[in-house]
């Protein structure tokens, strides 16, 4: 079977590798559709400090359950659609004893650190697939980044009395967009791209603002009656907007980190003491599949507007090679292979 690997920094190559076989405790999944994700972006440009090369790319799964180990419980059957839960801990570092398996040290996600989904088949463990009977595979494939946007919310504890900035709108974006949403939260989109802003408008946040239009401050200061946002979420990685989370967001509010900063960050820290106020890291996600599929059920997140192409794998390596050199108006490419 053909599966997209990423052999070095800026090169992919369509390799034929062995359809696995699933062991005992596991299932072997038919994937149907797979998203790039921005950190493949990110690895492919050479920007992503945890990337393993070569590594077969891909973590974003829809797929169909084929065929089941021998420990296997009953609860999961065959031709159930799934999703998945793309990260491998240790177990036995200071994260995972305290619980928190998202952060383990030597987290393993595929596709970074160990072989991804873009390939037919792949075999995993049953624990790691989340079923639905209603969502359509493409769907099922969202499920994954929409939970690292909800798990940032759930990082920055925002309740309904918040006022919750949200700062760059791709897919992770748009999922804390939605979660913040959810939860009753005064929601305020930034993003350089207003196709974006406007997907963002139908998830239901109350404003929006484009910085290459308006004063990111003073728009943010009228929004919020001159106190910024409790919390403000950084969805980019970039210095300046890692900056502005830290200078606009309010006294005693919170910041909740999610990009991983392209180059090395200057703050003024004494922001930091002045405003007390708490920078959470938000890596991956802990429970948040069940609440994302929950939520996507309910047909509330603009599914095909996000979805800005889909590809099959011959024309993958094309695919992030292109996007990587405009990413203009580009949220979720996919490979389907039942294209």
């Amino acid at each position: 079977m053909k599966a997209l690997v990423l052999t070095d920094i800026g090169k992919t190559e369509l390799r034929e590798v062995e359809k696995p076989t699933p062991k005992a405790a596991q299932v072997l999944l038919k994937v149907g559709m797979v998203g790039f994700c921005g950190g493949d972006l990110n690895s492919y440009r050479g920007l992503f400090p945890l990337q393993e090369y070569p590594n077969i790319l891909g973590h974003e799964v829809g797929g169909t359950i084929e065929e089941l180990g021998a420990d296997v419980p009953d609860l999961v059957k065959v031709g159930m659609k799934v999703t998945v839960y793309p990260y491998l801990n240790c177990g036995k570092c200071i994260a995972c004893r305290k619980g928190a398996l998202n952060a383990c040290k030597e987290n393993k996600t595929m596709g970074v650190r160990r072989p991804g989904a873009m390939c037919r088949y792949i075999a995993l463990p049953w624990q790691d697939v989340f079923p639905s009977e209603k969502l359509s595979l493409r769907e099922l494939a969202l499920a994954e980044p929409l939970t690292v946007g909800f798990h940032s919310v759930n990082r920055g504890k925002v309740t309904a009395q918040d006022r919750v900035a949200v700062i760059g709108c791709g897919i992770v974006g748009l999922g804390a967009v939605a979660a913040a949403v959810e939860r009753g939260a005064e929601v305020i989109a930034i993003d350089l791209d207003d196709a974006k802003l406007e997907i963002a408008k139908k998830i239901g946040v109350k404003h929006t603002i484009n910085p290459k239009k308006v004063d990111l401050h003073q728009t943010l200061q009228e929004m919020t009656t001159n106190d910024g946002p409790d919390v403000i979420i950084e969805a980019v990685g970039s210095p300046i907007t890692y900056r502005q989370a830290v200078e606009e967001v309010a006294f005693t509010g919170r910041v909740v980190c999610i990009g991983y900063a392209k180059a090395p960050v200057e703050f003024n820290t004494s922001l930091f003491v002045q405003k007390e106020i708490e920078i959470l890291g938000s890596r991956n996600c802990t429970t948040e599949f069940p609440e994302v599929i929950e939520y996507l059920e309910q047909g509330k997140f603009p599914v095909d507007e996000v979805i800005s192409k889909v590809v099959t794998i011959d024309e993958s390596e094309q695919a992030l090679a292109d996007w990587s050199v405009d990413q203009q108006g580009i949220i979720k490419i996919m490979i389907d292979f039942d294209k």
